[in-house]
């Protein structure tokens, strides 16, 4: 009997925000297991950054595809995006469109 604990399964949640077309950011994929990696992968080769928080993914899960997040979300989601816009600013990546 081993008593290691079984890993959580990688889920991962895409956010998408255009200013000038929506209210709030987007849910555009989500997904654990193999399809998180696959949205990890796009990221990357994307230059995308990547934000870490495990409770916000689990919470953004729930929000359908293709949907704004929900209002009570604004003040975390917030924070990512000033996460991304700081990376943006370091790197010089500041509105570079692909």
């Amino acid at each position: 009997m081993s008593n290691d604990k079984p890993e959580k399964q990688l889920e991962a949640v895409a956010l998408r925000y255009d200013m000038k077309t929506s209210q709030a950011p987007k849910v555009t994929a989500k997904g654990s297991g193999f399809v998180a990696e696959q949205i990890i992968k796009v990221a990357q080769k994307n230059a995308v950054p990547i934000y870490q928080n495990k409770t916000l993914t689990s919470v953004l899960l729930a929000v359908d595809l293709d949907r704004e997040i929900p209002e009570d979300l604004y003040k975390a989601v917030a924070e990512v995006l000033a996460y991304v816009y700081r990376l943006d600013q370091k790197t010089g990546s500041k509105g570079k469109k692909k």
